[in-house]
């Protein structure tokens, strides 16, 4: 018979099977501190994975969060939504739809395409490889185990795209992109003005888990982002007594504007030639198939003037359908004040492109809707 304690812990609290160097842990995290949702983090050990995770879920994901009603909740674009439902206030995702279509731009971007600046600083320097090896030790418990998964890991990194001869253009990338966080940052406490959203947990995925832990970028951000770094322990620290807004009449802040423009010019081809990919292949899908792999070959895409081959991701699509579907449920009036707000940053190719598939998801897993 459980103890008391544990009973009183299972009618009440959310647990959050994760880790601290886990990119979309990092994601969900600030979510449940800033709505200040009843829960304990539990680390995702080997007994963990193989009692909880795959017992649950058949996949090996982190983070999943078991629900005080014995419900499991699996992907962090998930686990979000259902914690915005349950728990509305405050609000991660703005109701007016310039800010809205915004908060969920963002995600796509921090899961989709800042993998590659996270990626390639934790596995291309000594010391990072070091450190992250160390950390996976430490959480595993089994030094072999971990080993081995971080040799998986860092052997991801030419499928993705992070090659000797794209390396430049992602660390010119981030370089830009903390030098404009720092100035938005100046001016403004969070992504969208004066609360955080959906944008900045979707940030905190890349920034915190590895850009802030690791241990060449570390250094990076330290000498050359302080104002971000300070976003950062706010987001994994709230203070419960701060009451900000998203800025008056639907605006964005006029320092996310460069930020965008980068967004559209880096972003946008990555994400949308992989998506093109993905959809040449499920054009001639087995009639039988109807859940798509994961990883569908290689397709090409470039990025600042630079072609490589990448894997093509099914996911992606889920996640730009997270896009396209609030921006296609305006009425045209509100169509229009996103078109405006975002004209000239290139990030209206993501508005524009118009699937010929759609994914959904069944269980843990997607499949074609």
């Amino acid at each position: 018979m459980p103890s008391t304690v544990e009973s009183v812990d299972r009618e009440h609290f959310f647990r959050l099977y994760g880790s601290e160097v886990s990119y979309f842990t990092a994601k969900v995290r600030p979510a449940f501190r800033i709505k200040r949702v009843p829960h304990v983090e539990v680390l995702a050990t080997p007994r963990v994975y193989r009692e909880i995770i795959r017992a649950r879920t058949g996949l090996q994901f982190i983070p999943v969060v078991v629900t005080p009603e014995d419900d499991t909740w699996q992907d962090t674009s998930d686990i979000l939504d259902r914690l915005e439902e349950r728990f509305a206030e405050p609000a991660l995702v703005p109701p007016a739809p310039v800010q809205r279509v915004a908060a969920f731009l963002w995600e796509l971007y921090a899961d989709e395409f800042l993998i590659l600046p996270a990626m390639h600083y934790r596995w291309d320097f000594p010391d990072s490889i070091a450190k992250a090896r160390a950390d996976f030790a430490a959480t595993n418990g089994d030094p072999v185990a971990a080993g081995k998964f971080a040799d998986r890991m860092s052997g991801v990194l030419p499928g993705i795209g992070v090659l000797p001869e794209t390396v430049p253009a992602i660390e010119a990338h981030l370089a830009e992109l903390l030098a404009d966080l720092e100035r938005h940052f100046a001016v403004h406490p969070y992504l969208l003005g004066g609360r955080p959203s959906l944008a900045d947990c979707a940030l905190m995925g890349p920034f915190y888990a590895h850009l802030y832990l690791d241990a060449a970028p570390s250094r990076l951000l330290r000498e050359r982002a302080p104002l971000t770094c300070h976003w950062i322990e706010r987001m994994n620290h709230p203070d419960p007594d701060e009451n900000g807004a998203w800025p008056d009449g639907d605006a964005l802040p006029d320092t996310m504007r460069p930020i965008l423009a980068r967004i559209g010019a880096d972003a946008s081809a990555y994400v949308l030639d992989t998506v093109r990919a993905y959809e040449t292949w499920a054009d001639t899908r087995p009639a039988d198939v109807t859940e798509p792999p994961r990883a569908i070959g290689f397709h090409q895409s470039s990025l600042r003037g630079v072609s490589f081959g990448r894997y093509t991701s099914s996911y992606t699509l889920w996640m730009l359908q997270r896009v396209i579907d609030p921006y296609r449920t305006l009425s045209s009036a509100d169509r229009a004040r996103v078109d405006q707000a975002f004209a000239g940053t290139g990030c209206d190719a993501f508005f524009r492109y118009e699937p010929r598939h759609r994914v959904e998801k069944r269980g843990y897993k997607l499949a074609f809707a």
